[in-house]
């Protein structure tokens, strides 16, 4: 199999780090990629939003898979393009076309999704300039804190939790206005649920579906979830109290009426499925879908899947599914985040990046790095590196994973120190 992964965080590393281990792989590449990926692959300088060009890639190196990792290029429609040309009807991409990534693509869509198909969810509505005089009665009718959610993508800042209800109006009305451009026309207020986070995993085919190991990640910079939202701190999998009964829950009440609601609406749903759900006294509800894999979760997820994921990519593309299996690596992984100094607000790059080298039991995913001419690796982003480590539990990843970082320096470097301890 000749594999192009697209995207260039280490989301890609890790899907490209474990692409790698399969005797079906013949050649692969990752666009745009960074300095981890190009010890894997081969790294091609192109855009993942420019379709042709992709295309045209493809069809030069013979090209029989394309996976997506970012959202992006799949919910402006890359499998719509790549099914629209007849000289590109050879080549599978990974991932849901334009109208089955709405599921991410669009709040309000998920949310009456969730709501035709009983799947439990917290109660909302959603609003737009010509009725936002009903969004603040709505509001004066809810209990802080206020929840309120951009209905596009919007760089993962789309959503705002609030303690004032007057500071909850005022920002409604900020994104109604253009806060977060298109993506703020639809604002889905929403109740806000008490509970424990955590992230689950299926591939489907459109009609069946392997679940991934689960995972939980830490999205605020400061320890004990303090301070400004991030794209992620860390992550850790197995999640303990996801116990056999809780995702059985999961899987009866979340994953299949997700998947048979999707092909009722006459959707086809082909790629992965991601989960952003919440523990509410042992009852699972969803907070939020995304139509690819997610990150930094990907980093230990990919780690714990033993099976051969190009399989798995084959059975989901063949609509063999239901034939292969996902075994899964009983030990537990946990990644940490080193990022850029000052991030998630302004940062610099280009800092030198030292220590970098085999680990025994730890992996090192590059999330925003690039390699320069002198063969040195540079920073490249603000998360910088995905510091993963086995364990024989979350702990003990978690040790290995701290000790591999006391090794690796760049200027300005900052980690949580307390990845995984409210699991502990």
């Amino acid at each position: 199999m000749r594999l192009l992964i697209l995207g260039s965080g280490g989301r890609e590393h890790a899907i490209a780090w474990k692409s790698a281990q399969s005797s079906h792989l013949s050649k692969l590449y990752i666009a745009p990629g960074n300095a981890g990926t190009s010890e894997i692959g081969e790294n091609v300088d192109l855009s993942y939003n420019d379709f042709e060009a992709v295309a045209a890639f493809a069809l030069d190196k013979a090209i029989d898979v394309i996976l997506v990792g970012p959202e992006e290029p799949l919910v402006n429609g890359i499998v719509d393009y790549f099914e629209s040309r007849d000289d590109l009807s050879g080549i599978t991409v990974i991932g849901p076309n334009k109208k089955a990534a709405q599921l991410e693509g669009s709040k309000n869509f998920s949310k009456e999704l969730m709501k035709k198909y009983n799947i439990p969810t917290a109660k909302y509505a959603t609003f737009t300039k010509d009725n936002i005089k009903d969004g603040y009665g709505y509001l004066e009718l809810m209990k802080p804190p206020y929840v309120l959610k951009a209905d596009g993508i919007a760089a993962g800042k789309g959503v705002l939790i609030l303690k004032k209800l007057d500071e909850a109006k005022k920002e409604l009305k900020n994104m109604l206005e253009g806060k977060f451009g298109a993506a703020g026309n639809k604002v889905v207020v929403e109740q806000f649920l008490k509970g424990i986070e955590l992230s689950v995993f299926v591939i489907t085919d459109g009609k069946n579906y392997k679940v991934l190991p689960e995972a939980k990640d830490y999205k605020r910079v400061g320890a004990n979830d303090t301070g400004l939202n991030t794209g992620g701190m860390g992550a850790v999998s197995p999640v303990p109290f996801a116990n056999r009964e809780f995702m059985d829950k999961v899987e009866n009440q979340v994953i299949i009426p997700t998947i048979k609601g999707l092909r009722k609406e006459g959707i086809l749903y082909k790629g992965f499925i991601f989960f952003g759900l919440i523990n509410v006294k042992g009852d699972p509800f969803v907070i939020e879908y995304n139509c690819r894999m997610g990150d930094p979760e990907t980093e230990v997820v990919m780690p714990r899947i033993k099976s051969d994921l190009l399989e798995l990519l084959d059975g989901m593309a063949t609509d063999t599914l239901s034939e292969r299996d996902v075994e899964i690596d009983p030990r537990s992984a946990a990644t940490v985040m080193m990022v850029s100094g000052g991030y998630p607000e302004e940062y610099e790059k280009g800092k030198q990046i030292l220590g970098l080298k085999e680990f025994e039991n730890s992996m090192v995913f590059h999330a925003g790095t690039k390699q320069n001419e002198d063969g040195s690796v540079v920073s490249n982003g603000g998360r910088v590196l995905a510091v993963t480590s086995y364990g024989k539990d979350v702990e003990r990843a978690l040790q290995a994973s701290y000790e591999a970082i006391e090794d690796i320096n760049f200027d300005n470097a900052y980690f949580r120190k307390d990845i995984g301890f409210d699991l502990i």
